[in-house]
């Protein structure tokens, strides 16, 4: 057997995935779970790095710009999985996609998927993506995918239908390489019966919460459970241009990469409208408002508790946990791909993991 075939064995046999744009590795975790093996990862955010690498201790990082890591240093893989930067396409942003050099960070995406032929990719990105706006830009994409020799299937997902408690819709491009014969059919996945709330996942927290120190540094071992600070400070008028509160029955909003726009804690009332796109805090509110700490943050995108976060100031947690894709929604899409691809090798069929999700009593 020559060396190309004994590669293409151990790759299959690995499972062996490749991750870019890494983060501190949510959506790695969720594929991990489901059976595949994250060989090596890319993040060129170093707030990204001490958390990605210890809770990846695993995989090598590559802290380079991907612009600058040529395909042959990166390892053959079963996979290639990332969401490249997402801002040029937020809805919430300038929306400019190509026109900024965060949107075509994407072409990178696909000069590596291009080079290194694994059997599928997942990508994801924002909803802002869709808009109208980014139509011409849209098509491009795929017609690139497609170029470079996959078959693409791709579906705008909320993942409170996925084991998160929260309303989080994100565009998850799957696409299965063309020698395969198949598409991936998000038919497949199959909605949880019932949402999850706030308070499946907070409530054990909701007393042990503690403020940050001024100029929102961490309070480090303070905290009664890793992470369980929150920032402090002021409310922007754009915080205050809509309600910010949901209750304990409810899914939580986006969780966002910015601490200063993190939901308002489900103990307070909810916000009073006093007019167009202002709202006030209620005054009546039998507790306080604050923001959710960056653990209750975590615990929202299904990180379990042992999933440390490491930073100075909580602004690089909040953003590092906002960026992430929630492990369960990861997951399950995971999963799916990982039935699909190997239906018959039930030798090797990954167990059931549980549902990061704290129930109350």
């Amino acid at each position: 057997m020559d060396k190309q075939n004994l590669d293409t064995n151990e790759t299959l046999r690995e499972k062996s995935i490749v991750s870019l744009f890494s983060g501190c590795g949510g959506l790695d975790m969720g594929f991990r779970q489901a059976g595949f093996k994250v060989i090596w990862a890319n993040e060129y955010d170093k707030d990204m790095w001490q958390t990605y690498q210890s809770n990846h201790p695993d995989t090598f990082l590559d802290r380079r710009d991907i612009r600058q890591v040529s395909s042959a240093e990166i390892p053959d893989c079963f996979g290639i999985i990332g969401g490249p930067p997402c801002q040029s396409w937020s809805e919430a942003g300038t929306q400019k996609g190509f026109n900024d050099d965060r949107g075509r960070l994407f072409l990178e995406y696909i000069r590596i998927l291009k080079d290194k032929q694994p059997r599928f990719f997942l990508a994801e990105n924002v909803s802002g993506m869709l808009h109208k706006k980014h139509e011409k830009a849209l098509q491009n994409i795929i017609a690139a995918f497609e170029e470079a020799g996959y078959v693409i299937s791709y579906k705008l997902l909320n993942a409170r239908h996925y084991n998160v408690p929260q309303d989080r819709k994100r565009v998850i491009f799957i696409g299965y390489h063309i020698n395969l014969n198949k598409c991936f059919n998000f038919d497949a996945l199959v909605p949880v019966s019932r949402i999850l709330t706030l308070r499946d996942a907070l409530w054990n927290l909701r007393e042990s919460a503690i403020p940050a120190l001024s100029n929102n540094k961490t309070r480090g071992e303070d905290c009664l459970v890793a992470n369980h600070e929150y920032m402090v400070g002021g409310f922007s008028s754009i915080y205050m241009s809509r309600n910010r509160v949901r209750s304990w029955n409810e899914p939580s909003f986006t969780i966002q990469a910015g601490g200063r726009h993190a939901p308002i804690h489900p103990q307070a009332n909810k916000m009073i409208h006093i007019g167009k796109d202002q709202w006030m805090f209620d005054p009546k509110s039998p507790n306080p408002y604050q923001r959710l700490s960056v653990r209750e943050c975590a615990r929202i995108q299904t990180f379990d508790d042992d999933f440390i976060f490491y930073y100075e100031r909580l602004a690089a947690g909040y953003k590092m946990i906002g960026n992430a894709v929630p492990v369960n929604l990861s997951y399950a899409l995971a999963k799916s791909i990982y039935q699909d691809l190997f239906a018959t090798d039930s030798q090797n069929q990954p167990n059931q993991i549980k549902v990061h999700s704290i129930t109350t009593s």
